[in-house]
């Protein structure tokens, strides 16, 4: 984009060049036409450059938006999925059973307080004077729907794989899996959609400027991605002026 705004630039400059060097030196009966018609490039040219910076202005305007709305749906599939995860002890990828989880699951809630019970090993070692040891005792004292703590009253999680403003029908992509660490399997999952699919009714060449991306304020690499397969994280790609990504 830069190259052709330069480009651009460059023929105006250069037209303008023409038209001086015309109005010096080209016989009086050939100016007028030429002129206009040197004018009339110059103000094509100018609309060209115009257009380049005000059609990337508005493409800019319009991902923003666009990204705002995805990254508050893969929010609510990572904290559906951490929810899952704290019950259930893994990572789902399959959104049927998500939902029916946050239609059905319950958080335990659990109070614990210290408390302290007779050492054995320690009363023998010391001759039957009694030695005691500290322990911390875990109650269940209920259950909270885990709809209730995670989206209220609203419907929205039914609807939180959908990509909004894409094509009818795209939906995030959603894995789930364990990593092995040692004789530890740790549970990992990741939602993502391709910048092409949320963009996809925009100039190409925008597009693949977008893919490319590496900034701290952007959005880093060719989709909008919450957590990995590839890493124990559950971190999104996104920078802080779209909200926490954490």
């Amino acid at each position: 984009m830069l190259n052709l705004i330069l480009i651009i630039i460059g023929a105006i400059l250069l037209t303008v060049a023409i038209v001086w060097l015309i109005d010096k030196f080209v016989p009086a009966k050939a100016k007028p036409i030429i002129t206009i018609a040197l004018w009339a490039l110059i103000i094509f040219l100018g609309y060209l450059t115009f257009d380049s910076v005000y059609g990337e202005i508005k493409f800019n305007q319009l991902k923003e938006k666009r990204f705002a709305a995805a990254i508050e749906k893969l929010k609510d599939i990572r904290d559906a999925q951490l929810a899952h995860r704290e019950v259930k002890g893994q990572f789902t990828k399959s959104y049927d059973s998500l939902i029916k989880f946050i239609e059905n699951g319950q958080f335990t809630i659990i109070e614990r307080r210290d408390s302290s019970v007779v050492d054995e090993e320690r009363t023998k070692a010391y001759g039957g004077v009694e030695m005691f040891k500290d322990i911390v005792i875990t109650d269940t004292i209920g259950f909270v729907p885990v709809k209730d703590s995670l989206f209220k009253n609203s419907s929205r999680y039914k609807t939180m794989m959908n990509v909004p403003n894409a094509k009818e029908g795209t939906k995030f992509t959603l894995n789930a899996g364990v990593l092995e660490d040692g004789d530890s399997k740790i549970p990992v999952f990741e939602a993502f959609v391709k910048k092409d699919d949320l963009l996809f009714d925009q100039p190409k060449d925008l597009v693949k400027k977008e893919n490319q991306v590496l900034s701290v304020e952007g959005v880093n690499g060719d989709a909008l991605r919450v957590g990995s397969m590839d890493e124990v994280k559950t971190v999104g790609n996104w920078p802080k002026t779209y909200g926490s990504n954490e």
